[in-house]
């Protein structure tokens, strides 16, 4: 009899921004009723039912070298060496002494070096399952910065196919990547589709109101200079916020609230943030061109709700990333009159309710590989939120066009569709309801649990039962 019990999630990277491999050590210790060691980094706070979960066991490794930036150029191929040497020897420090030996290793990919080689070796000193969770292609990533040309990525591509195709088991994100694992990798992968956990739901008024008065002063901080949102709010007043009002028991919404969009993203080279800023500005012009110059006439009936014009936009965007201090500079200097930006980093708990009480959501993940599904859009349309996407080649496998969302090529593109979703806000845009209802409509019944359930639990079961065997 082999041992049973235990399982280890292994995380190259900040484990409260891997909310897929936090769901897989819900779903081992729920489950599949094993104790669950976690091995990442840390950073930012994993969801707090991770954190209570008393199976779950979190071991934050220290992260070494985080200087690469501050080097000079000559130096960086040096880094590009050392750095995974002493990954490498850390985590095996951590999967072969700190944790105790476990019936399966789940690690996530990318990245792919040194992790895919350390977690195998581990698993064989340990005699361990070991399965990957592919995510996306580490060496596509490296491409992005250093060229597909550059021998690193070769040397990248090449670890990454030798040793995925010695996992016991492996999972994919999308019938695409599935596809191409076994043509080109030799590598035969289950789907386990991105869904989202029961703490993504539509968001209540109350539920609303609250997170309104918790953001306030946010909201009611410019990144520049005082926007269309920011002035004249920011009162004392504890019954009323940006959006809602109280009056007793009772909540409502302004009737001449903004339009809240919001886009998570982790300010990469991947998620062009310059395509949202573009269509922001373009939106702003647009209205303009529309409703004429005169903007006292404008706000004063749209606040009087005598006619329908085209609302402010307020966009919410959410992460951390290397890019995110050169485009908040980029918003500083614009002068939108229609348009207001905040960026912000929200709790584990709070960014399902922002994303329940938006508007609209604007991913703009374009995929290294394209073949991956951004989760993002996953825990929008679980919050009731429909979507405007980035297209490319396999992300209708997740959004169907004018149903649950939209999908956009180019910034002007993505300025059209605000100006058709938005026309008639709050009361008479029709066009964003139907959307709004065929998320609704869609369900998304099929949680991270079932879909879990269906496709991962069986693969992990049979790979523990084959090793000890």
């Amino acid at each position: 009899m082999g041992r049973r019990g235990r399982a280890c999630v292994v995380v190259l990277g900040d484990i409260g921004r891997s909310p897929r491999m936090q769901y897989h050590a819900l779903s081992l210790a729920r489950q599949m009723s094993l104790e669950v060691d976690v091995v990442a980094y840390g950073g930012s706070e994993p969801h707090a039912a991770v954190l209570e979960h008393p199976s779950i066991h979190i071991h934050t490794m220290t992260q070494w070298l985080t200087f690469s930036r501050d080097l000079p150029k000559i130096l960086r191929p040096i880094l590009l060496l050392l750095k995974p040497l002493i990954q490498f020897f850390t985590l095996l420090w951590y999967l072969c002494v700190k944790i105790s030996s476990p019936d399966v290793f789940i690690v996530q990919n990318p990245p792919s070096v040194p992790t895919l080689v350390a977690v195998k070796w581990a698993s064989s000193l340990r005699k361990s399952a070991f399965v990957v969770d592919w995510h996306n292609f580490g060496y596509t990533l490296l491409s992005l910065s250093l060229g597909r040309s550059s021998p690193f990525v070769s040397v990248y591509h090449w670890f990454e196919k030798c040793y995925g195709k010695m996992a016991d088991g492996s999972l994919c994100v999308t019938r695409a990547m599935q596809h191409d694992l076994a043509q080109n990798w030799g590598i035969k992968a289950a789907v386990l589709y991105d869904q989202p956990p029961e703490f993504f739901h539509p968001t209540s008024l109350e539920e609303k109101h609250q997170l309104f008065c918790r953001l306030d002063k946010n909201l009611c901080q410019p990144l520049g200079v005082q926007d269309c949102v920011s002035n004249g709010i920011g009162s004392q007043n504890i019954d009323e916020t940006l959006f809602t009002t109280q009056a007793g028991t009772n909540i409502f919404l302004k009737p001449n609230r903004p339009a809240l969009v919001v886009s998570s993203t982790s300010w990469t080279p991947d998620e062009n943030f310059g395509i949202l800023l573009e269509a922001a500005v373009m939106y702003d012009r647009r209205v303009a061109a529309i409703l004429g110059e005169d903007e006292e006439v404008h706000w004063k009936e749209f606040s009087d709700g005598r006619h329908y014009l085209y609302p402010r936009l307020l966009f919410i965007i959410t992460g951390k990333g290397p890019e995110k201090e050169k485009y908040e500079e980029k918003i500083r200097r614009l002068r939108l009159k229609r348009v207001a930006f905040r960026t912000m980093w929200l709790s584990a708990e709070d960014y399902p309710s922002l994303l329940g009480s938006a508007d609209l959501g604007v991913c703009l993940h374009t995929s290294s590989s394209g073949l991956d599904l951004p989760m993002k859009v996953v825990d929008m349309f679980g919050c009731g939120l429909p979507v405007c996407a980035v297209s490319y080649s396999c992300i209708e496998e997740l959004v169907k066009v004018e149903k649950n969302g939209l999908l956009f090529s180019s910034p002007s593109e993505l300025a059209d569709e605000f100006l058709m979703l938005f026309k008639g806000f709050p009361d008479q845009c029709d066009a964003l309801k139907l959307l709004r209802n065929g998320v609704l409509e869609m369900g998304y019944s099929a949680r991270w649990a079932t879909e879990w359930e269906e496709h991962a639990k069986p693969l992990i079961s049979e790979v523990i039962s084959q090793n000890a065997n």
